[in-house]
């Protein structure tokens, strides 16, 4: 099992959503999240004043997977929160060692 993180812009969330669900994927979790890569934030003029805004809102998809599924699942995101301009967003695949369904019990591949 892996788990996907999936960091993009937040007006992507709704194509990335519907690509994933096209690949079979059936749940995910999203975090509306502030941060900033070689971006790097910009300046904005309020009331006369600049300021930088350093830290800029984002979206985070988790999703955990069986491991024959992932490469799907990554091509699905790439494709779909793909503008080809600075801020895209980044991919973080993980190993995921247990999984348990806390309503049956059921674990591992079985909980997904």
């Amino acid at each position: 099992m892996k788990k996907i993180e999936a960091i993009i812009k937040p007006f992507k969330l709704d194509e990335v959503k519907e690509a994933l669900q096209e690949v079979g994927v059936q749940g995910l979790s999203v975090v509306e999240v502030k941060g900033f890569g070689r971006q790097k934030g910009h300046t904005e003029l309020y009331r006369g004043a600049e300021y930088v805004v350093d830290f800029l809102p984002k979206v985070k998809i988790e999703v955990v997977l069986p491991a024959d599924q992932v490469d799907a699942a990554i091509e699905a995101i790439i494709n779909a929160a793909k503008t080809d301009k600075i801020g895209d967003g980044k991919i973080f695949v993980s190993p995921v060692e247990r999984a348990i369904r806390i309503r049956t019990g059921e674990t591992d591949q079985d909980a997904l």
